[in-house]
């Protein structure tokens, strides 16, 4: 099982094993079980695994947590390529900045479990035609359905 939840601007998704992957939604930093990432590379901490990239001075992050694939999405300024879409792969779970641009790169994506953040986030969910409530948490158990995604509100 692994849980997904808001805390003020900052998003915290513990695995199984209790571990942590910290994404502060203001600063853009990652943590992984206190381990700033701040720059491209490949990393282990606690069972998770992750690889950032770098795009047109842009992070990008590629987590395996649980048996799950989460990527991160910081920001939607940036010109999707085919590079990019290759290292994002078969999405499970994906956290992505709320925006009408975003939408258009979630649709090149398509996730398992969508969780947009920010101010802009119902913009994101209107624009795909989800009107979805806001929860304090999510529980992911289980396999995710291959046929569908679901979008998760979190609230802050």
């Amino acid at each position: 099982m692994m849980e997904i939840f808001n805390n003020k601007g900052v998003i915290e998704i513990v695995s199984n094993s209790k571990n942590k992957i910290v994404f502060d939604t203001s600063t853009k930093l990652v943590m992984i079980d206190n381990l700033d990432v701040t720059y491209p590379g490949e990393f282990e901490k606690g069972g998770i695994l992750l690889e950032v990239k770098e795009y047109s001075n842009i992070l990008f992050y590629s987590f395996t947590i649980d048996s799950k694939h989460l990527v991160i999405i910081s920001n939607d300024n940036f010109e999707l390529k085919e590079e990019i879409l290759s290292f994002f792969g078969d999405v499970d779970v994906l956290v992505i900045v709320g925006s009408r641009e975003s939408a258009k790169i979630f649709e090149s994506i398509e996730a398992r479990v969508v969780v947009p953040y920010g101010e802009s986030k119902q913009t994101f969910l209107t624009t795909l035609g989800q009107h979805s409530e806001e929860v304090p948490s999510y529980k992911i158990k289980g396999e995710l359905s291959d046929d569908t995604s679901e979008f998760i509100n979190l609230q802050e």
